[in-house]
């Protein structure tokens, strides 16, 4: 090793999932990425910063006393979860623990804690990568190995998945590699293959979306009628292609062919139809999404005559919630795909109140006339752009419905709702995430 390593015992830990533990004759602090209290690990030395070190995990020497579930067999090397080794009641109060410290840096207090209904087969969509379990080895498909870049699992039995998942993900493997199709090495930029998209809605519902260099030959017609024969619960409803020559590691839609069925699939959530797009967003956990909008629009009061903002409204989800009992609802989102899909939606729920704008918040909130007395936002986990906060809060609504996949940046953003003249009255946290580190919270913001 270019560094020594050091053994470290982690006697703490901090949001998101990372362990604190010392080394060496002056204790010094090291954060280690993934390491769960009771743990002794072996850790590279990475970055000093002001008052700790970075670490990564290079091997474990002894598992803590609360690791005691066997979870998935993948848990050792997939980096998909962190918490399989662990009892969800478990993971539960770990996770709690993080936040709960996490959200007292700003002297808030933790209302609520809800689980997710399931912490199996509950993702409504995956993002597997074509690549190599090791050199040389045939293709892979699954998820990124923990701590590596390269390094593909194949995740035969993924439990966070309905059983569609893996053998979609299986076969789909098997039948590209005969087919000669490659996965593209990323030094070389040989091969075709980059990632493989599912979706799946709680009814049944299946999108396909297969990623890959805009000189791929493949035969379409066989393809399609390969994953057809699948033997599958649900039902293929879309099957897409990608075109992506970027250098990044990322499904960036350069070019998107619809080759079979429809360009969406529904999903019912409560009581209301939405239409899925490939790049559209919708929360991974539809079951705990019905439980989030309830938690939070049960937060607000008397809204029959309120005008709201919905901020990043993805797929219009709770935009129409909300105009089934509000005055008018305006949702902005910068998916354009995402946007006419909301409307789509809107007309088949019937639900007239409501009027979505494509553009990107910064710049769209500028341009609306209207006075809302409640916004709400949900911002993708960068959190709020820092030059849009402002002409946000600029609008001064009696209240906010603040609602984040990241809680670091949550924290952020409140401190600038505070010193604006807001106080935050209400905190839930939501296990959307099973078996991740990650969770999602809300809360609701109001005038001091």
């Amino acid at each position: 090793m270019a560094k020594k390593l050091k053994t470290i015992k982690i006697i703490d830990t901090i949001y998101p999932n990372i362990g604190i533990g010392t080394y060496g004759d002056d204790n010094q602090l090291m954060h280690v990425k993934g390491a769960i209290v009771g743990q002794v690990v072996e850790a590279i030395p990475g970055r000093i910063r002001d008052g700790y070190r970075d670490g990564k995990i290079y091997s474990l020497l002894e598992k803590s006393e609360i690791e005691n579930y066997e979870g998935c067999i993948h848990r050792e090397f997939c980096g998909g979860c962190v918490y399989q080794s662990m009892s969800y009641d478990e993971e539960i109060s770990y996770k709690e623990l993080q936040i709960r410290k996490l959200f007292k840096t700003i002297n808030i207090e933790i209302d609520k804690v809800v689980k997710s209904p399931d912490y199996k087969s509950y993702r409504n969509k995956m993002e597997y990568t074509f690549g190599d379990e090791y050199k040389g080895s045939p293709m892979a498909l699954g998820i990124h190995k923990k701590n590596r870049f390269y390094e593909i699992v194949n995740t035969e039995e993924c439990l966070i998945v309905h059983e569609d998942f893996n053998t979609i993900r299986s076969e789909a493997r098997n039948y590209l590699e005969s087919q000669g199709l490659d996965f593209l090495h990323k030094m070389t930029r040989e091969g075709n293959l980059r990632h493989l998209v599912i979706r799946r809605s709680e009814i049944g519902e299946i999108l396909i979306n297969l990623v890959a260099t805009s000189d791929t030959k493949i035969d379409k017609e066989a393809f399609i009628n390969f994953l057809l024969s699948l033997d599958l619960e649900g039902e293929i409803k879309s099957v897409f292609i990608t075109y992506n020559d970027s250098l990044a590691d990322a499904v960036i839609p350069e070019e998107v062919e619809n080759i079979y069925g429809e360009e969406f699939i529904k999903e019912e959530l409560n009581g209301l139809d939405f239409k899925i797009t490939p790049f559209s967003f919708f929360q991974t956990n539809t079951k705990s999404a019905e439980v989030l909008y309830n938690e939070g629009i049960g937060l607000l009061e008397n809204i029959d005559d309120k005008i709201i903002f919905d901020l990043y409204s993805g797929t219009g989800t709770i935009t129409q919630i909300l105009g089934q009992k509000a005055k008018k609802v305006i949702g902005i989102e910068i998916i354009e795909e995402a946007v006419e899909s909301a409307r789509k939606s809107a007309i088949a729920n019937k639900i007239e109140n409501v009027k979505f704008i494509a553009g990107d918040v910064l710049e769209e909130v500028e341009k609306i006339d209207a006075k809302p007395d409640i916004i709400v936002i949900d911002p993708p986990r960068e959190g709020i752009h820092p030059k849009a906060i402002s002409k946000i809060i600029d609008f001064k609504p009696e209240q906010f419905l603040y609602i984040s996949c990241n809680p670091k940046t949550m924290v952020r953003d409140l401190e600038v709702f505070m010193e604006s003249g807001y106080k935050v009255n209400k905190t839930i946290v939501l296990d959307q995430f099973p078996r991740t580190s990650h969770i999602e919270c809300v809360v609701l913001i109001q005038k001091e």
